[in-house]
This record gives C-alpha cells, sequence and structure tokens, in this order.
C-alpha cells in the first residue's frame, strides 16, 4: 500500500525537489539508505501518476515496483545539469505505465486475432467436414437413381441447363424432362430422408 501524496508549499516543494535530486545521486553511488529515502520520498506520487495512467491497483504496484528497480539499477544515468530528479523519475514512471498499457492491449489483441482464426478454422473446419459428409449422402442418393433421372438432375444442377435445353440435348419431349426431374428429386429426397 503507499502512502497518499501531500501538498507542499513552493519553498518546500523546491525544498522536497533538491532532496530527491541529493537522494538519486547517492542512490547512484549504490547508497541503499539513500534509495529507502528516495522511495519514500517519491513512492505517493510515481504512483499516483502510474494508477492514474493504468487503473488497476495491483497492475500500477507491479508497474511502480518495476520504476523504482529500474531506479536503483540506472539511477547513474540521471545528470542533475540536464534537469531535476523528481522530473527524470516521473518520466520513467510514465513510460512504464505507457509501456504497460501498450503490453496489455498488445496482448489483447493478439488474443483477439488468435481466437477469432482458430474460430474461424474451427468453423471452416466443422463446415468442410458437415460438406463432405453431405456431398456423400447425395452422391450415394445420386446412385439410388436410373440413368434417366441422373442425367437429367445432373444436366439441371450441375450443367446449369434450362429445361429445354435438356429436352434438346436429350432429344425427348420437356414434359418427359420435368417428369425425369420431379421423380428424380422425390426420389432423392426420400433417400436423404428430407421431408417436405
Amino acid at each position: 500500500m503507499h502512502p497518499e501524496p501531500t501538498e507542499l508549499s513552493t519553498d518546500d516543494a523546491d525544498d522536497a525537489s533538491l532532496l530527491v535530486d541529493r537522494f538519486l545521486v547517492r542512490v547512484a553511488a549504490g547508497d541503499q539508505q539513500a534509495f529507502s529515502d528516495l522511495y519514500d520520498a517519491v513512492a505517493p506520487r510515481v504512483f499516483g501518476s502510474i494508477l492514474r495512467l493504468i487503473i488497476d491497483r495491483s497492475q500500477a504496484e507491479e508497474v511502480a515496483q518495476e520504476v523504482f528497480l529500474e531506479l536503483w539499477q540506472s539511477a547513474r544515468s540521471f545528470d542533475p545539469n540536464r534537469g531535476r530528479a523528481i522530473g527524470w523519475i516521473m518520466t520513467l514512471a510514465k513510460r512504464r505505465a505507457i509501456d504497460r498499457i501498450r503490453s496489455s492491449q498488445a496482448s489483447h489483441d493478439r488474443d483477439l486475432r488468435v481466437g477469432i482464426r482458430e474460430f474461424r478454422v474451427e468453423d471452416d473446419v466443422a463446415d468442410a467436414a458437415e460438406i463432405s459428409i453431405e456431398r456423400e449422402r447425395v452422391a450415394s442418393a445420386m446412385d439410388g437413381l436410373s440413368d434417366v433421372q441422373r442425367q437429367a438432375i445432373a444436366l439441371a444442377y450441375d450443367g446449369g441447363f434450362t429445361h429445354a435445353e435438356i429436352a434438346e440435348l436429350l432429344g425427348v419431349p420437356i414434359g418427359t424432362v420435368k417428369t425425369r426431374l420431379r421423380d428424380g428429386m422425390i426420389r432423392l429426397r426420400s433417400e436423404l430422408g428430407v421431408t417436405t
């Protein structure tokens, strides 16, 4: 649990900022007590800043721990001539929080893409299996038709020919084509167990 930040006067804030600078310089030299003092001085502000970005308290605590670990490891890279330690620390905290948000979003997006892809693959596999089974059932049912019925159905449904075109191709009256198609479809429905 992190303490809540307190309000400081301008003079107090300047003094606190200088104190944080001194702590960080000592941390860079490996001073563990200075690190503890630095933590006490900036932890509420660091945690509050991270929590405002991340919102989830447990993740904010994890990110704050990462920030302080990085502070311990990279304190030597702080240059007091380029700015205040508190600004450097807060920039580090903000970057870590944004990295966590991006990582979480990327993970969510990746999971979503994988989930959609897996759903589609399973869906495609199921559809392909179902279509294959239906084709086998239809092929088996077609074997139960007479040759002329099978021929008429193949020309009409696979070939896309009209009744008149089939009659012309087979050299039979159009009524004969219609009868063959009707009788063939009735038998197919019966073989496939389709009721109308």
